[in-house]
C-alpha cells in the first residue's frame, strides 16, 4: 500500500476493499461518516491510473453513496480530490448537512454548511472510536 492509505490509518480504518479501490474511515471526521476514497496505485496523478480503476470507481461511488445515506441521511456529498500534502490518488468524501448528527457520545455539525466544508474543523476520533465507527460502517457496506 502507498504511505497515503498507510497515513489515514490503513488497515485499522479499513471499511471496504475493491480490485482497484480502498475506502477507509477518514480519522479526523469533518462531518459524520467522512471517508477517505484512495486510489490503490502508487499514481500521483488522476490520470495516472489504470483503466480498470476508472472502469470500477463507478461501482464503489454508487456504494459509498447508499451506504452514507442510510448511515448520515446527508443531504449533498462532497468529493475533494486535493493531494497537495498527500501525494497519491485519492478523494476525501464527506457527507454535508444543515443539522447536526449524533453517533455515541459526538455531536457533529456541518461548520461549512451550505458553503465549501471546514476541514479546520474536523474532531479526531481517538483510536477507540475510530475503531467502532470503521466497523458499523464497514457491516453497512457489505
Amino acid at each position: 500500500m502507498n504511505p497515503t492509505i498507510e497515513k489515514f490509518g490503513y488497515p485499522h480504518t479499513l471499511i471496504k476493499e475493491h480490485e482497484h479501490w480502498l475506502v477507509l474511515l477518514r480519522p479526523a471526521q469533518v462531518t459524520l461518516g467522512s471517508l477517505v476514497l484512495a486510489a490503490k496505485s502508487d499514481a500521483t496523478a488522476f490520470g495516472q491510473l489504470p483503466a480498470g480503476a476508472f472502469a470500477e470507481l463507478s461501482e464503489v461511488i454508487v456504494r459509498i453513496e447508499k451506504a452514507l445515506k442510510a448511515f448520515t441521511h446527508y443531504e449533498r456529498i462532497n468529493y475533494l480530490m486535493l493531494m497537495m500534502v498527500d501525494p497519491h490518488v485519492h478523494f476525501h468524501v464527506f457527507p454535508r448537512y444543515s443539522e447536526p448528527r449524533n453517533w455515541k457520545r459526538l455531536e457533529l455539525r456541518d461548520a461549512g454548511w451550505p458553503a465549501p466544508p471546514r476541514l479546520d474543523t474536523a474532531v479526531a476520533l481517538d483510536t477507540e472510536l475510530t475503531a467502532e465507527l470503521a466497523s458499523e460502517l464497514a457491516l453497512i457496506f457489505r
